[in-house]
């Protein structure tokens, strides 16, 4: 994903890849509603919806099959569904035919990095490959190479933590010999498993082993047969695609930053299973960090902004760290007495209406809330303010398109949205020039009955002086254009209204927007890339919050760290 978000930015990137091919043994099964929203920003999101479940049911249940809790959200503020099951492998294909769309980005499998150095300017990385030793020198290195990263242990970074005493059975069939939707827990202190039918007709079985099996144990036809004999009859075929033994940790690492090395995915933070968050952790991450990287390279933001990725990231990571294990505590309890116990809290808060719709809707799941950073709360004025937190994404409609993504409509580069008001009448000249530089785009939102009024036809009509001209931005993507490498530094923009000229007039279809709108004081919200607000105002103090979030964007978290930014012709 960090590559095909970077090669959209015009980046010139190479992914070591250490296996020979695609890894194809069991790994995630759950996606949510913010990793589909990036592979929507990936371009990507049509080609990986095929191989997902939308709306998937997540039932945590006791060893009789009785419910025990629901997990049933109902909600797509974000443009998609919360639960999503899907397959990793097929999602992980999407991704690599995706990076075939850019002539500056290259895959090298069976490359194993051996070495890591750097200096002021640049990161030199040493591999092996089947042809000998190659040195690939690059601005930036980011280790994805997972809970094992040999790039976090060359940095001689801690990974703090614990690990499970018990490991989990996994293993992927096809032709689901249950065929029944959803997610299903079984909280059975005799042996706890899962049942999850995820698409194309393949059901994820996990069972815990208990004190003395093996992982040679459970590779036997035999065991698997054992195991599954109480949920599937012995009549029934089962078709074995691939099986892996785990063990989970719950890990953070001490830094996610050294110098030019980034740490991303699995090499900054491990995760229980329990709500699926470890793969989608990895997604956010590479968001974050993609378009900061791209802002750095491109000369919109100094190197010091980098910093903000861990301080974004870090405690976000945490607290789905934290969740995941107390999940995963309540779910592997083997005591007969502690499993009643917990089955009787849970029944009770399913007793509670309040209880049972925070349950269900699942508000429990730590939400991004960024403290700090590339943010500005200069001329907020909300509590809690909507600075730090996800944007919405409803449906709306623009003057040349009926009906789209909210997100699909502005682009993925920055965004000013302000309501009800042309931007460029409310911003000073100064304000409207840092927006420009940085290649923000001008965002009046109106109710969707309003997109047929011109200001400038309506002055125009009424004898009085022209109004400003909503100019002619019918919106859709438009990623910055790529980095000169005959002027480092420079930053082109593409699309109209990126960044001055027209203003981009959006219509609020279903009043999604309006809502949001009402429920906060601020009329003025600059959208960062990864759809996170930047910094919010009122229409009076828009100038000052822009200035604000300029001076933010560009010191990140200047402490610490710096390193230039001398490389922007080498690979990113």
């Amino acid at each position: 994903m960090l590559a095909n978000l970077l090669g959209l930015h015009g980046l010139r990137v190479r992914v070591l890849e250490a296996g020979p091919a695609l890894i194809d043994y069991p790994r995630g099964v759950g996606m949510d509603d913010e990793t589909l929203r990036t592979f929507q920003t990936a371009g990507l999101v049509a080609e990986v919806l095929p191989h997902t479940v939308p709306h998937q049911l997540l039932v945590f249940v006791d060893a009789k099959g009785r419910d025990l809790a629901r997990l049933a959200p109902p909600t797509a503020e974000f443009g998609w569904p919360r639960r999503n099951g899907f397959v990793q492998p097929l999602a992980d294909r999407v991704l690599f035919e995706g990076l075939a769309r850019f002539d500056q980005v290259k895959v090298d499998f069976s490359t194993r990095v051996t070495d890591l150095t750097q200096d002021a300017g640049a990161v030199t990385l040493t591999a092996e490959t089947p042809q000998g030793s190659v040195a690939v020198r690059a601005a930036y290195a980011v280790g994805s190479d997972g809970g094992s990263s040999a790039t976090r242990k060359a940095l001689g970074l801690g990974f703090d933590g614990t690990s499970a005493a018990e490991s989990w059975f996994v293993v992927d069939v096809r032709n689901d010999p249950l065929g029944r939707p959803g997610a299903y827990v079984c909280c059975d202190p005799r042996r706890p498993h899962v049942s999850i039918s995820i698409p194309h007709g393949i059901r994820r079985f996990e069972f815990m082993l208990l004190p003395g099996e093996t992982e040679a144990d459970a590779m036997s036809e035999q065991f698997l047969a054992r195991l599954l004999e109480p949920i599937v009859p012995a009549s029934a075929k089962v078709d074995v695609i691939r099986r892996r033994v785990y063990t989970h940790h719950s890990r953070l690492a001490e830094r996610f930053r050294h110098g030019r090395v980034l740490l991303a995915g699995d090499a900054a933070h491990l995760m229980p299973v329990w709500q699926g968050q470890g793969y989608n952790s990895g997604i956010r991450d590479a968001l974050n960090l993609s378009w900061k990287l791209a802002a750095v390279c491109r000369g919109v933001a100094e190197d010091g902004l980098l910093d903000s990725y861990e301080s974004e990231r870090r405690d976000h990571a945490r607290a789905m760290i934290d969740l995941s294990t107390r999940v995963g505590q309540a779910v592997s309890v083997t005591n007969r007495a502690g499993a009643a116990a917990r089955n009787l809290f849970f029944r009770s808060l399913s007793a509670i209406p309040r209880a049972k719709t925070y349950i269900v809707t699942m508000r429990f799941k730590p939400m991004p809330t960024m403290r700090d950073g590339a943010l500005t709360r200069v001329g907020s004025v909300s509590e809690p303010s909507p600075v730090g937190r996800l944007f919405i994404q409803p449906t709306v409609a623009t003057r040349a398109v009926a009906s789209a993504r909210l997100d699909d409509v502005l682009g993925p580069w920055f965004v000013l949205l302000v309501w009800n008001n042309d931007p460029r009448q409310l911003l000073d000249d100064d304000a409207q020039r840092r927006l420009a530089q940085a290649g923000v785009r001008l965002v009046e939102v109106r109710p969707a009955v309003q997109l047929p009024w011109n200001a400038r036809t309506a002055d125009a009509e009424a004898g009085g002086p022209a109004g400003p001209a909503d100019g002619v931005d019918h919106g859709g993507p438009a990623w910055p254009a790529p980095l000169d490498p005959a002027r480092p530094g420079s930053v082109g923009v593409a699309g109209a209204g990126a960044g001055g000229g027209s203003v981009l007039v959006v219509g609020d279809l279903d009043g999604s927007l309006k809502r949001w709108f009402d429920a906060h004081a601020e009329s003025v919200v600059l959208v960062r890339p990864d759809r996170i607000v930047g910094g919010a105002s009122p229409a009076h103090a828009a100038s000052d919050m822009v200035r604000a979030f300029d001076a933010a964007l560009r010191a990140g978290n200047s402490a610490g760290n710096s390193a230039g930014n001398s490389a922007e012709n080498e690979d990113a």
